[in-house]
């Protein structure tokens, strides 16, 4: 089965916002200003110049911004031959995707999750299944929804990661622990990861 590509910009809520054909497709998101995205059980905050959206999937917040962020979302149809009923193991296909696109000694995390003092705050401060590490640092984390009709992971990457940044951003008052890094060029990393799709 072939893969749609497509290519949106807007804020991050009508990205979040927008319902995804139940289709393989990948969905390269382009934020046209900086947005701070809650996870689903996060408490909204108020900040001044930086839109605040809650995404339905669980985990930490994410810092978005244009030109500094890889956002892609991916969805699976249920019955295709990359769904798994099991919600962690049904991420490794993608880890891998883009582990091959980051290269440099990327690896998947295929174990539970990992949770530290800042994980439920901050998604980078955490590891879960199918997310992807440099030398034990994360670079790119995936979470999921899923509907009776497909699953749409959501994913993330960052040129440079500043972890003190969006730890204040979300009002932590203790210093996040730097478990994050980002991957250098996204462009070079947009078009490795997208011609495994192609």
């Amino acid at each position: 089965m072939s893969w749609r590509i497509h290519r949106v910009t807007g804020t991050a809520t009508e990205l979040h916002l927008r319902e995804l054909p139940p289709e393989r497709g990948v969905w390269v998101f382009e934020v046209d200003q900086p947005a701070l995205v809650l996870g689903s059980t996060q408490p909204l905050i108020d900040l001044d110049g930086i839109e605040v959206v809650r995404r339905r999937s669980g985990g930490g917040a994410v810092y978005l911004e244009p030109g500094g962020t890889l956002w892609v979302d991916v969805v699976v149809p249920r019955g295709d031959e990359l769904w798994d009923d099991d919600v962690g193991r049904a991420t490794y296909w993608l880890g891998e995707a883009w582990a091959a696109a980051v290269d440099g000694g990327a690896a998947v995390h295929r174990g539970p999750m990992v949770r530290t003092e800042w994980s439920d705050l901050v998604c980078f401060a955490g590891l879960g299944p199918g997310e992807v590490t440099v030398d034990g640092r994360k670079v790119v984390g995936i979470s999921q929804r899923r509907s009776r009709a497909a699953a749409r992971f959501q994913c993330v990457t960052y040129e440079t990661w500043d972890a003190d940044a969006v730890g204040t951003l979300v009002g932590s008052s203790t210093t996040i622990e730097a478990s994050g890094v980002g991957v250098g060029r996204l462009s070079a990393v947009e078009g490795a990861l997208i011609a495994q799709f192609c």
